[in-house]
């Protein structure tokens, strides 16, 4: 039988960094998973013994990577995925889900995307040290949320900075003001009509300069960024209040319910009603 943990995160009222669950497990020879779709970004690090991670890179075509004690490998929302373990020297690992409106800025840092999926730390003391910041939240279920959000950034930070695929920080400071200074005028007005002029306005920039490296910086173009913060703040108050879905529709600045209804499928991969009934995400690893 296999030897496992996991736990559930029990609070989803953080913008910026969100912990879905997270865990450890011995599997035993030739235990796998998938294929299977994640909603959010899912990472294990090998503590011991071997497998396979099948994975699909951006073009859609599969590769696959053998794996080994002290390396890890990250899957991306919306990624087809298999993982096995060794026959001979099956795996031991652990495992944190999460998501963010920030989060695949971070892994870009890291080097980590869906055509790089594998962790290679630079050291074997930088990789033990995130493998030790990956079990002290496995192994603290009973601990705040706050507290566990404040090691998944320890996690974050020591996934960044250990890396052999980390990449440099591009642009410099003033850039970093300029695209915080959109974040946070986002994060102030977004229950009301928001333009890319708008933003490139505050930031008194051009607006082509500005949607670039907006994009270059976050991942996505500001739009795409509006509608995700957008929908987590939505989601927030399906969690946390009692408010109708019409309701929370106004609130977070969709006017039509039916448009907030197509855009919160698309993200979320159910309607607003279901994500509200299951009041947490699917407990699979």
């Amino acid at each position: 039988m296999d030897d496992f943990s996991f736990s559930v995160f029990p609070n989803e009222n953080f913008l910026d960094l969100r912990l879905y669950q997270y865990g450890w497990e011995q599997c035993a020879p030739l235990h796998g998973f998938g294929p299977y779709v994640r909603n959010h970004y899912l990472f294990h690090y090998v503590i011991s013994g071997q497998g396979t991670l099948d994975s699909t890179n951006g073009d859609g075509i599969s590769h696959r990577h053998s794996l080994r004690e002290g390396q890890g490998f990250l899957i991306c929302p919306d990624q087809v995925n298999t993982y096995c373990a060794s026959k001979s020297d099956p795996w031991k690992y652990v495992w944190l889900e999460f998501d963010g409106l920030r989060v695949k800025e971070y892994l870009d840092r890291a080097g980590l995307d869906l055509s790089q999926p594998i962790y290679r730390p630079q050291s074997p003391a930088q990789g033990q040290a995130v493998r030790d910041t990956m079990l002290y939240i496995a192994n603290s279920d009973q601990a705040s949320p706050l507290h566990l959000i404040g090691h998944l950034c320890l996690f974050l930070d020591g996934l960044m900075q250990s890396s052999s695929t980390r990449r440099e920080l591009r642009g410099g400071q003033l850039r970093d003001f300029y695209i915080q200074e959109a974040v946070t005028y986002m994060e102030h007005n977004y229950p009301w009509e928001i333009t890319v002029e708008d933003l490139a306005d505050v930031c008194k920039l051009n607006r082509s300069y500005f949607s670039k490296i907006f994009k270059e910086n976050m991942g996505c173009p500001p739009q795409e960024f509006l509608i995700r913060l957008r929908l987590s703040k939505a989601a927030d108050l399906m969690k946390g209040t009692s408010h109708s879905i019409g309701d929370i529709s106004q609130m977070c600045g969709y006017p039509n319910q039916l448009h907030f209804s197509r855009a919160f499928k698309k993200r979320y991969g159910v309607s607003p009603r279901e994500w509200r009934t299951q009041n947490q995400s699917q407990i699979k690893r």
